[in-house]
């Protein structure tokens, strides 16, 4: 399954953090608001359902229009209620404010004046988001380039070209000005297809694949249920994630177990290795948003494997190549990043099959 020709796609890149929704908060009046002002009645209500709401915040938002009353909108606060009517108030996500340059360690790999390659290490967040608003690389970027970076990703994501998940470590790319972003976020909308990009990432996972290698083409969206997954759904995103089998790991009674593969995205969506690996049977190691069902087997690594995976703390997945054309100089550039201690560790325990 591919791209339709000459369509551009988001680079939500693995795992990127999540936005912010509206909420949406339903109201029913009882005998008790019979006759009593629209405003006054929502405001009871909401000390309970939404006590960050003042009255003037509520106002407001009746007249933006995000009241409805038996699902059609309403114009004004002053109207009397009746019992027994429903009423919703959609409650626009928090804007979050402009991100601020704080001095925060960054391993980089590459810089000139067009752009930086960073190895992210785990644990980072990309940019400023609900519940992660500073300490995030954009914050890093922003005093380390002393605010030369490009503003096409506006200002909450300068210079942020493509995106990894807070718990996986390496490399990507940022943009230092707005024609070296709009050239980088054109290799990452072909994805390597018909250009130079490449990218690789590490993943441990539970089992061993059959065959050595495999295409995963599988559509993703957003889980029906569980908002913070994302699941492989007919009429989802077209998603394509190549896999090769690198490492296979028996438990102490020579058993498969698990494995290392490489993994190499012909698209770039929201935790697509993760979904994808999962999706065919073979979950990361260390994965608590994919990877539960795979605990029993947890228990069938020796004690130090099991002391290295309980260590980690996060999905084992690391993005270990990344390669794209200069945006300026046309120069190929190739830059690899070695696996981090924790995983480095793991790998030594599951080899040894301890």
């Amino acid at each position: 399954m591919r791209a339709p020709p000459g369509e551009q796609m988001d680079d939500w890149d693995e795992g990127a953090a999540e936005e912010a929704a509206a909420q949406r908060v339903d109201i029913i009046t009882g005998p008790q608001d019979e006759g009593l002002r629209l405003d006054r009645v929502l405001a009871r209500h909401l000390a309970t359902l939404a006590p960050q709401i003042s009255r003037t915040r509520l106002q407001a938002l009746i007249a933006q229009g995000q009241l409805t009353r038996d699902g059609r909108a309403v114009g004004g606060s002053s109207a009397k209620v009746s019992a027994g009517e429903s009423f919703s108030l959609i409650l626009p996500p928090p804007e979050a404010a402009e991100p601020v340059a704080q001095d925060i360690p960054l391993a980089i790999v590459y810089e000139d004046d067009d752009l930086i390659v960073i190895d992210k290490p785990a644990g980072m967040v990309v940019h400023p988001a609900p519940g992660n608003p500073d300490g995030t690389l954009v914050n890093a970027l922003l005093y380390h380039c002393a605010g030369s970076l490009s503003g096409v990703g506006g200002v909450r994501r300068p210079g942020i070209v493509h995106r990894l998940d807070k718990d996986t470590s390496g490399l990507l790319v940022v943009a230092k000005n707005d024609r070296a972003h709009k050239a980088l976020a054109a290799q990452f909308a072909d994805h390597g297809r018909t250009g130079p990009l490449e990218r690789a990432y590490v993943a441990f996972a539970w089992g061993v694949p059959d065959l050595p290698s495999g295409t995963v083409d599988a559509p993703l969206s957003r889980h029906p249920v569980s908002r913070e997954k994302i699941a492989v759904r007919a009429g989802g995103r077209f998603a394509i994630t190549h896999w090769q089998r690198q490492e296979a790991y028996d438990d102490p009674q020579g058993r498969p177990l698990a494995c290392r593969l490489e993994c190499r995205l012909e698209t770039g969506r929201t935790h697509q290795i993760r979904v994808h690996m999962d999706h065919i049977g073979h979950p990361l190691l260390g994965d608590q948003l994919y990877g539960v069902g795979q605990r029993t087997k947890a228990g069938r690594l020796g004690p130090q494997a099991r002391a290295a995976l309980d260590a980690l703390g996060r999905q084992a997945l690391h993005a270990g190549r990344l390669g794209f054309e200069h945006p300026v100089t046309g120069d190929f550039l190739v830059f690899d990043s070695p696996l981090p201690p924790d995983l480095l560790a793991l790998e030594a325990t599951l080899a040894d099959a301890l």
